[in-house]
C-alpha cells in the first residue's frame, strides 16, 4: 500500500479530523502522513468571517499543495468548502455525518429562552445571528473568532453569557461540558454540510479515489449534495445567512432551508421532499422558490451593507 499524505489545517479540530481519517486509512493497511498547511482563514483572526470575503479561505492553500502533488488528499469540514470546486479537484468521499445542529454553550443558562434581556451572545456566523435575532431581538450579538478552546475560554471568563458552536465539533473534541442546548433545526437551521467531512483529491486520481471509497457515506452525500445545491443556487458562500438541512426520511429526501436578514427582521423558510436519487434537483428547486419569495433582495441587501462578500467567479 502506498503512503498517503493528508493536507490539513493546523487547528485542534482540523487535526482531530485528519487524524480520524488517518486512523481509518491505517486500519486498511496504508502508511499515512499529515501535513499542516496554514490557510488564509487561519491567518485572519481579528475580523468576523463574513467580512473577510475570500472564497475558499479555508481551502485555497491546501488545494495548492494538492495540485503540486505535495499532498494526496485533504480533509475539510464540508461546510468550509465552496459549492463549486476549482478546476482540477473533486470530492472523493463525504463521511458519515455527525450531529449537524448548533449548540448553545453557557455557564448559567439552559436554553435560548432562558437568556436574560440583552444577554451577550458570541458568534461570527451571520446565519446564527439572523436566526437568534428572529426569535430574540433583544440579544446583544458579538463577533467570536478563534479555535474551539479560545471560544470556550472567553465564555468561561465571562465575556459572553452564551456562545453558539457546531455540536459536531464539540462532540469530536470531547468538549461538551458547557453544552446546555442542542438547538433544534427548526429553530436554528444548520449550515450546508455541517457535521460532515469532505475528502478532496486531484480530479482523475483514480487510485486515491479507490482507496477512499469506503469512507463515502451514501446518506451523507445525498443530504449534503442537496444542501450545497441550494447554497449554490442562492449564490452564497459559507458565511452568508443561509441555512440548509437535508435528511433521509422514509426513503425520500427532506430539505429544510432558510434565508434571513442578519438583523432578524425577515426570515424566509421553505421545506420540501424530493427524490433521493436526485438531491441536486431538490436543492436547486427550493433555492428557486426562496429566490421568488424574496431571498435575492435579502442577500443583495446583505452584500450591499458589506456584511458578507459575494463569492468571486
Amino acid at each position: 500500500m502506498p503512503t498517503l499524505r493528508i493536507g490539513s489545517r493546523g487547528s485542534q479540530l482540523a487535526l482531530w479530523q485528519a487524524n480520524h481519517i488517518s486512523a481509518l486509512l491505517r486500519a486498511r493497511g496504508h502508511e499515512v502522513e499529515i501535513e499542516i498547511i496554514h490557510t488564509t482563514g487561519d491567518k485572519i483572526t481579528d475580523v468576523a468571517l463574513a467580512m473577510v470575503g475570500t472564497k475558499g479561505m479555508f481551502t485555497k492553500e491546501i488545494e495548492e499543495a494538492l495540485a503540486t502533488g505535495h499532498v494526496d488528499l485533504a480533509v475539510h469540514s464540508l461546510k468550509d468548502m465552496p459549492t463549486e470546486l476549482p478546476l482540477g479537484f473533486e470530492i472523493a468521499a463525504i463521511t458519515e455525518r455527525q450531529d449537524p445542529r448548533d449548540a448553545l454553550c453557557s455557564r448559567l443558562y439552559a436554553r435560548i429562552s432562558d437568556l436574560p434581556q440583552g444577554a451577550r451572545v458570541g458568534t461570527s456566523s451571520l446565519r446564527r445571528q439572523a436566526q437568534l435575532k428572529a426569535i430574540r431581538l433583544d440579544l446583544d450579538i458579538h463577533p467570536l473568532r478563534g479555535n474551539v478552546d479560545t471560544r470556550l475560554r472567553k465564555l468561561e471568563q465571562g465575556e459572553f453569557d452564551a456562545i453558539i458552536l457546531a455540536a459536531a465539533g464539540l462532540n469530536r473534541l470531547g468538549k461538551t461540558e458547557l453544552i446546555k442546548q442542542i438547538i433544534p433545526a427548526e429553530v436554528m437551521c444548520p449550515a450546508a454540510g455541517q457535521g460532515a467531512l469532505g475528502i478532496e483529491i486531484r480530479e482523475g486520481d483514480a487510485d486515491t479515489r479507490r482507496y477512499l471509497a469506503f469512507l463515502d457515506d451514501h446518506a451523507a452525500r445525498a443530504a449534503t449534495t442537496c444542501e450545497r445545491a441550494l447554497l449554490n443556487r442562492l449564490g452564497g458562500g459559507c458565511q452568508v445567512p443561509i441555512g440548509a438541512f437535508a435528511e433521509v426520511q422514509d426513503g425520500e429526501l427532506h430539505l429544510e432551508a432558510i434565508v434571513a436578514d442578519p438583523d432578524g427582521s425577515k426570515l424566509l423558510r421553505e421545506s420540501r421532499e424530493g427524490n433521493l436519487g436526485d438531491p441536486e434537483k431538490l436543492g436547486h428547486d427550493v433555492g428557486e422558490t426562496l429566490l421568488r419569495r424574496g431571498a435575492d433582495e435579502i442577500l443583495e441587501a446583505v452584500y450591499g451593507r458589506g456584511l458578507a462578500i459575494p463569492p468571486q467567479p
